[in-house]
């Protein structure tokens, strides 16, 4: 499906001189054309000329109804506009990890003349595994 957008503008109320143009006819016509020339070329398709009522102040506390016409004018929406495309993510390349430094395992004591080196024991913690499970809150049996 086609689909438009529209823009409506004023049309002229008098015709504006020009070189070889003489009556107010004639001046109104080339005014006209000038404008609809001008909207064209931005891919503007003349539709149709519409007399629409308009209410206006009048005084300090009146209102009138006055007609303006007014020309509409029509051009394809873009096909791009219509349905955007998606926007792709930008890839950014990940930096290569730095590795972390190993620590050096701690050096056993240096014996000293001749002596049998000291061993020092270390203490590992066990390693941790799922939790007790707890029974209801009142202190009890479950049941009681």
């Amino acid at each position: 499906m086609t689909r438009y957008e529209y823009k409506v503008v004023p049309a002229p109320k008098k015709g504006e001189k020009a070189r070889g143009v003489k009556t107010p006819e004639d001046r109104f016509a080339h005014t006209l054309a000038s404008l609809m020339n001008l909207h064209g070329a931005d891919g503007w398709e003349y539709l149709r000329t519409d007399t629409l009522p308009a209410e206006e102040r009048s005084g300090l506390t009146g209102r009138t109804t006055v007609f303006q016409n007014m020309l509409v004018f029509r051009r394809v929406l873009d096909v791009e506009a219509q349905h955007p495309a998606p926007a792709r993510p930008r890839v950014v390349p990940m930096p290569d990890p730095v590795p972390e430094p190993t620590p050096e395992p701690p050096r056993p004591p240096q014996a000293a003349d001749g002596q049998e080196p000291t061993v020092v024991p270390v203490r590992r913690d066990p390693e941790p595994g799922p939790s007790p499970r707890l029974g209801p809150a009142n202190g009890g049996l479950a049941g009681e």
